[in-house]
């Protein structure tokens, strides 16, 4: 994707409601993406500065100005997002992914938002958050007409409050949020905020949830509550990167959610201040240390924190099963049962069959089970001791000393001092000699987990 492209122009039909002449004009080239890694902060060239924010394993939108105005363009559409390596998923999205690029703007900005729908049905944008004119607020049959497949409507405001923002559609939202169709709006402040501090890093991401069947592409989008695929901006761990920073960093971590349950976010290694929420900056009396927050449908939550702790600390959903892989839910709970006599006599019915959840599921992150194409492992992810025995929403906050300001590469596994890692002892109390793990290297380019990507077809709980 080349970002200077993005200011040629365009003449394309706009079907719209009432808006300015010059909103008329020819439409900004749409940008497409379609990597999964984490693009760099896209520094303002032009309009009020500000300092960008860090979508993970996503991108920022760029704009053209326009008369003083700034202009982006969404085009909203089928798009097939790689979730993990070897796991691909038909969605509907933006410019190519979803969740679609996050729209970056500064308080007092006047916006212009040119949406093309090329999906099969109508749609809207709801800027959810956002203080704008009814009209413009995004709601099909209500505030607008539904935009028709094929037509471009102009949504045209003012930003007119810094703070952590979201857009998805109103219209169909059972199908096209189900479908993956969100992305992320972050207004900055125009000048110092007396409730909004100056930060080093700013990461954000959406938590997401689909029900993807095994060996299929395309979510179930009647499922209510039993979703399988759980992840941060539709990426699963251990595909989803790493929150790469310096130590000594003041860090903000902008999360929402657009999902049918609540998610406690949890960060290993500091505590934090809630912040933010959609509805503002959080005055600093109602602040209070923290090292979970819950983000309920629905919500923003920004989490700040100083990161003075060095190390490869874990950032999850603390909900146990948002940290696996699908497949889960119907293994039947084997905890304690005596195998013995039983599984030869099977095996000589079905030679495939094994034991599995006697003693527990923790085997499974190192079982080379067959599982279906086109899906992930229950648990899967492998770090320098062995297996993560981890999934869906689950990355790592790594901080170190030697990381350079404004340097987002993974800067590989942590090194950890001398006697400061937990270690097996005899019942003297003696230290015992570490034993080999086997585990499988990390990719030469990343310091992130490993991931075995499916192979061959199989039942993942027989």
């Amino acid at each position: 994707m080349n970002r200077r492209n993005f200011f040629a122009g365009a003449a394309t039909a706009v079907a719209a409601t009432t808006v300015s002449r010059v909103s008329m004009a020819a439409l900004p080239e749409p940008v497409t993406q379609a990597s999964t890694a984490t693009a760099p902060p896209l520094v303002p060239p032009n309009g009020r500065p500000y300092n960008p924010v860090v979508t993970l394993n996503g991108w920022t939108l760029p704009w053209r100005m326009n008369a003083g105005v700034k202009e982006f363009h969404l085009v909203a559409e089928p798009v097939v997002r790689e979730m993990a390596p070897g796991f691909k998923v038909n969605m509907w999205g933006y410019n190519g992914q979803s969740p679609g690029p996050t729209i970056e703007v500064v308080e007092g900005d006047r916006v212009r938002i040119f949406v093309t729908n090329k999906l099969p049905e109508h749609t809207t944008v709801h800027w959810h958050g956002q203080r704008l004119p009814n009209g413009m607020d995004g709601v099909g049959g209500i505030t607008q007409p539904h935009i028709p497949p094929g037509k471009t409507f102009v949504y045209e405001f003012t930003a007119r409050r810094p703070g952590t923002f979201m857009y998805h559609p109103h219209a169909d939202e059972m199908v096209q949020m189900a479908m993956g169709m969100m992305g992320f709006w972050v207004t900055h402040p125009k000048a110092e905020h007396p409730l909004i501090e100056k930060v080093d890093r700013d990461f954000c991401f959406l938590l997401g949830s689909f029900d993807v069947e095994p060996g299929s592409a395309t979510p179930k989008v009647n499922t209510m509550t039993d979703f399988n695929i759980w992840s941060f901006n539709s990426r699963v761990f251990p595909a989803i990167d790493t929150l790469n920073v310096r130590r000594g960093d003041r860090v903000r971590i902008r999360a929402g959610n657009l999902t049918m349950i609540n998610h406690p976010i949890h960060i290993h290694g500091h505590e934090f201040e809630v912040t933010g929420t959609d509805g503002g900056p959080v005055p600093r009396t109602a602040r209070w240390p923290e090292v979970s927050v819950d983000v309920a449908v629905g919500q923003m939550r920004q989490m700040e924190f100083i990161a003075d702790e060095e190390g490869d600390w874990a950032l999850h959903c603390h909900k146990a099963h948002h940290t696996m892989g699908p497949m889960g839910h119907d293994v039947p709970t084997m905890i304690g049962v005596d195998h013995k006599g039983v599984a030869e006599k099977i095996k000589k019915l079905v030679p495939d069959y094994m034991v599995m959840g006697d003693k527990g599921m923790a085997d499974m992150g190192e079982m080379e089970m067959p599982i279906p194409e086109n899906t992930v492992p229950m648990m899967t992810g492998t770090g320098p001791f062995g297996s993560a025995e981890m999934g869906g929403m689950f990355t790592l906050l790594k901080v170190r000393r030697d990381q350079k300001p404004g340097d987002y590469r993974d800067p590989g596994w942590f090194k950890h001092p001398a006697g400061t890692v937990a270690r097996e002892v005899s019942a003297s109390g003696a230290p015992v000699a570490p034993r080999k793990t086997g585990t499988a290297p990390a990719s030469p380019d990343s310091g992130s987990a490993t991931v075995r990507k499916p192979s061959g077809h199989g039942a993942h709980n027989h």
